[in-house]
């Protein structure tokens, strides 16, 4: 009996460009038809009122998610990392600019620009509306549910971009902090400055 080759197909960073693309345009008509209909308003979404508060959130909060990615990658074993994390760093410098960019605004888009902005309509709660989002927003990683200590990796997280776009009600914020966070631990691990933990 031959031994059947499972071949499993390996991501493609240009599919994922494309997709992210498309459902990121879709995401910013449906912000649009929100703003047109009156649910939400365009203060909501692109507030500058404290520019210098918001080049601090940008900073700071980069900073201490890419720490945080950093003490998890000492901290968690590689045979609980998913193997999707261990390839983002084979890419091109290029192809991990624009993936960390895209994957960050469509991400974002529709968790904070979308959804949250719904749910605190409908509870009248922001930390329920920021709770639920970010349920949703595991959920939508169903990779990780196998190795659920990533669960964790990206909860933090999400819970952190939720909260700024409540401080700042500017969808950039949250959009900038999540691709430098990215961008960062992956180029990191890319240049051999981080290395995952070997496993006992």
């Amino acid at each position: 009996m031959e031994n059947k080759k499972i071949i499993k197909k390996e991501a493609n960073p240009k599919d994922a460009i494309v997709v992210f693309t498309s459902f990121s345009f879709i995401c910013l008509a449906i912000m649009f038809m929100l703003i047109v209909y009156e649910v939400v308003n365009i203060e909501q979404y692109l507030t500058f009122n404290h520019p210098a508060q918001l080049f601090m959130y940008v900073i700071i909060a980069s900073f201490a998610l890419v720490l945080y990615g950093v003490i998890l990658t000492y901290v968690v074993p590689s045979n609980d990392i998913d193997d999707t994390n261990k390839s983002y760093q084979m890419y091109s410098l290029h192809e991990i600019f624009a993936f960390m960019l895209l994957g960050a605004v469509f991400e974002e888009l529709l968790f904070r620009g979308i959804i949250q902005n719904v749910l605190y309509i409908w509870l009248d709660h922001q930390w329920m509306a920021i709770l639920i989002t970010t349920c949703l927003f595991l959920a939508i990683h169903v990779q990780y549910f196998k190795k659920p200590i990533m669960l964790l990796n990206i909860s933090i997280p999400s819970l952190t971009f939720s909260w700024l776009y409540f401080n700042t009600y500017n969808i950039l914020v949250p959009i900038i902090v999540h691709f430098l966070m990215n961008l960062g631990i992956t180029l990191l691990f890319k240049y051999n400055v981080l290395r995952v933990k070997k496993s006992n």
